[in-house]
């Protein structure tokens, strides 16, 4: 981590360059494309026998919620040549990620009050990450494996490609549409569903936090320390998965 303290996200693009300042609706286009697509494997774990062991699938999908993420930012980065700090991939400051753990933990407790609104007022709980808790009541490896997948690689590669990739192309438009707009698509790719109100506020707050520190890093750590509350509860109660 870098101790200096200046807003690179500010600074011009260095003279002669021909790439853009950032990522563009190209990006946009490309990487929410790819992430479809490879989300659209999902539904084919059944056929091959991954749903008959709970662990197993929940580990899955566990795993491919971060590799999804990864792959749409490589087909959006591809397109057309930068540097990595037109996605805000760059160095940042110890300060700023604790401030980003600090967010992480505000997100985490206001998601759960707008959850429980959302559950008071309309009912609606439908919540897709059973499977997860599956995966994490496992015993200890699988305990470590949804840890790994859900709070390292899911956060890195969502956070590259919603933040990165959509958030920074649609600040151009300025903060309010650029934070706004980039979590209302982090949310609707979440599904209709509980966990779309909770990808939207942690989507708000790792997007500010991106644009204030000018590095993508605060970001991940925003959404690790949020992701850190399932394999915690697991802990915490004792859940011990299927059965």
């Amino acid at each position: 981590m870098s101790t200096d303290h200046a807003d690179h996200s500010r600074q011009p693009a260095p003279a002669g360059t021909t790439s853009p300042a950032r990522p563009g609706w190209p990006e946009i286009v490309v990487g929410l494309l790819a992430m479809a697509a490879t989300m659209a494997v999902i539904p084919f774990f059944g056929p091959l026998g991954l749903e008959s062991n709970a662990v197993v699938y929940g580990l899955t999908l566990a795993a491919w919620s971060g590799l999804v993420g990864l792959i749409g930012f490589a087909a959006a980065a591809l397109i057309r040549i930068r540097s990595w700090g037109a996605f805000s991939v760059r160095r940042t400051t110890w300060r700023w990620m604790g401030i980003g753990a600090a967010a992480g933990v505000v997100a985490f407790l206001l998601k759960g009050v707008v959850n429980y609104a959302v559950i008071a007022l309309t009912g609606f709980d439908a919540d897709p990450q059973g499977s997860y808790y599956d995966a994490a009541g496992g015993g200890v490896l699988p305990l470590i494996l949804t840890i790994a997948f859900l709070s390292v690689l899911t956060p890195i590669g969502e956070e590259f490609l919603f933040r990165g990739v959509v958030a920074n192309a649609l600040l151009r438009y300025g903060p309010v549409v650029g934070v706004l707009s980039s979590s209302i698509v982090f949310a609707l790719f979440h599904g209709i569903n509980i966990a779309m109100t909770t990808a939207f506020v942690v989507g708000v707050i790792a997007a500010e936090v991106m644009r204030r520190s000018g590095s993508i890093w605060p970001a991940v750590a925003v959404h690790t320390v949020n992701n850190m509350g399932l394999p915690l509860f697991v802990l915490i109660t004792g859940y011990a998965g299927p059965g």
